[in-house]
Order: C-alpha cells, then structure tokens, then sequence
C-alpha cells in the first residue's frame, strides 16, 4: 500500500528541510513524497533540489514541482493529482511527523478496518519547538462541526478514490477549504471514516488558519458557506457558543 504525503511550500527555506527529513526518517518504505513550491523567491528550491538526491540514495519516490498557482489550495490539488499513492495525506512545509512511524501506523489502520479515510492527533508548538497546545480529536459523529469542531486537517489521510469520487479542494475559499472538504466527505458523502488515537503531527504556529480576529471572522464566514453549501444548517450563536468553549480550554491548558 502505498502513501502519497503531499507538501505545498513557498519561501519555506527555514523549516522545508525539518519536514523533508520527518518523510525520509520514516520507518515505512512505500512512501510517496510531493512538493509542490509557488516558485520561491529564497533557497526554498535548492533545498528541494538537495532532498532529491537523499531520497533517490534511500530509494523513496520524490517529485517536485515549482511554478505560479492561486494559493495553497490549488497547489494541493496540484499535487493530489500527482499522486500515485492509495492514500493521501497532506504535510506542510511548516509540520513534520510525530515520530518515525507514524506512516506505519496509519498504513496498519487503513489494511485492518475497512476505512477510506482516517484522522488522529497534532501537537502545536513555538518558534523554540515548545508544545503550545495539544489537539486531542475524537471518533466523528454527526453535529460536531456545527460546534466548531473538525479533525485536524494535517492528520487527514484519505485514499485516493475518494477525492475521484467526492471532489478536491475548492479554490474560492481563502482559509477553510479544508473545512468545506472534510465537511463534505464526512457529512454529505458519509465517507467511512475512523480516529487514531495517536500524535501524527508537529505543527508550527503561524498558519493563515490562526492570525488574529480578521483571520476569525473569515474562517467563520467560511465554515458557514461550506455547511450550507453541503445541505447543512448552520447556527452563528451556536457555532460561536462551542467556539468560545473551545478556547476557553485552550486558554486553561
């Protein structure tokens, strides 16, 4: 079986080579490694450039590309259609893996249920790799993002038949296309889908997901046209009732 973990990357010549090395450090071998780079103005490219030969001398699939796209979004539904694997994950070029067997893990859940996709847990940490936040999921059930809740995005593997059947990645939305798609697979397509209690992920603090009140305010404009565009019903007093509850948490942790 074999995993496609896509990277969009643009001037990510600081942190590319921390998410590069968690893919190659990994201790299942069937692995499929997609950059996709906005064609980067600093060392981005030559860092690329340099991972190639590491992967190639270990014998892991790697391929890149770098050009002009519309935004993240784009850029990964470039490198969906790249793919070659069974599943696919996404892998910023701000995040690395928990631990070196995390592909392994996800590749045991998905050969002994009978899943397409899976989700499990992430860790946020500062510039100084200090855990800021640990995001703890749950197994998924009906409601749950009316309340402001999703999986991680970053822990969302899918198999590949399921972006052929239930779409990829819509571009009109700035911030929470991934909401509207794992909304759309999850409650409009009912896609049999499972939780792996287990960290996949480190993420860095910074993303356009996470940059203040105005960044707030869209992803909630967002949420409610991904909900509504899917046949759901959304509730604003309610969504921000769970919203509060949630950093009310986050704040006490």
């Amino acid at each position: 079986m074999r995993i496609s973990v896509i990277t969009v990357c643009f001037n990510s010549q600081n942190s590319i080579a921390d998410t590069l090395e968690s893919v190659l450090n990994q201790s299942y071998d069937n692995i499929e490694i997609i950059v996709v780079d906005g064609k980067s103005s600093d060392d981005t490219v030559s860092i690329i450039e340099r991972y190639e030969f590491l992967f190639n001398k270990a014998r892991r699939s790697y391929r890149w590309i770098s050009e002009d796209d519309t935004g993240i979004y784009d850029a990964i539904n470039k490198g969906i259609r790249l793919a070659t694997g069974d599943i696919i994950g996404i892998l910023n070029s701000d995040d690395y893996f928990y631990d070196r067997d995390v592909v392994a893990d996800i590749v045991d859940q998905f050969k002994s249920q009978q899943i397409d996709c899976l989700y499990g847990n992430l860790v946020y940490v500062n510039s100084k790799r200090m855990v800021t936040r640990r995001w703890i999921s749950r197994g998924f059930v009906d409601g749950l993002f009316e309340k402001s809740w999703t999986p991680g995005h970053p822990t969302f593997y899918c198999k590949k038949e399921v972006y052929k059947r239930c779409g990829l990645y819509k571009t009109d939305y700035k911030i929470a296309a991934d909401v509207e798609l794992m909304y759309r697979f999850l409650v409009k397509h009912k896609v049999n889908c499972s939780y792996l209690n287990r960290y996949f992920v480190v993420m860095k603090q910074g993303g356009i997901s996470s940059q203040g009140l105005q960044s707030t305010i869209t992803i909630t404009r967002e949420v409610r046209k991904a909900i509504g565009d899917n046949g759901g019903k959304f509730n604003l007093a309610r969504y921000l009732f769970y919203k509060a509850l949630k950093m009310r948490e986050i704040i006490a942790r």
